[in-house]
């Protein structure tokens, strides 16, 4: 993936594409929120998940050791298993359930996370038109 615009920041937020590049879409850390977040902003839309997520999901994939499936889904369609959308809605995740921190704006972990940790070195993504995969860089 090309360079990354943006500092991650409210005021530079980094400017990113969804994995099979078919979006544009802006992120940025809010450590500031109760509780910190990472914000993403697509259009008009601003989801917001638990800014630890990036760290959390970082060690999943180390520990994983190989690629895993993306699988985004809407908070309303259940996640794949063995998905990065499915661990970040799970029990047995650190947080013990969903990343997403506004009900109804919960979901598409697995397409807006991704393209986070691609942009901070901490993984390498695929940007296939579907069925992408990531692993710990």
């Amino acid at each position: 993936m090309s360079e990354v615009k943006g500092k991650g920041t409210a005021e530079a937020p980094w400017e990113l594409k969804t994995p099979p590049g078919t979006s544009d879409y802006l992120a940025y850390r809010d450590a500031a929120a109760a509780p910190p977040a990472l914000v993403v902003q697509v259009g008009k839309t601003q989801l917001r998940y638990h800014l630890r997520c990036i760290e959390d999901l970082h060690a999943m994939l180390k520990k994983h050791g190989d690629w895993v499936l993306l699988g985004s889904a809407d908070e309303q369609k259940p996640a794949a298993d063995g998905t990065v959308e499915a661990w970040g809605r799970s029990s047995t995740n650190p947080v013990a359930g969903w990343y997403g921190l506004k009900k109804g704006l919960r979901g598409r972990f697995g397409m807006y996370l991704p393209p986070v940790l691609e942009a901070l070195g901490l993984a390498e993504l695929e940007h296939n038109a579907k069925n992408n995969r990531m692993r710990a860089a």
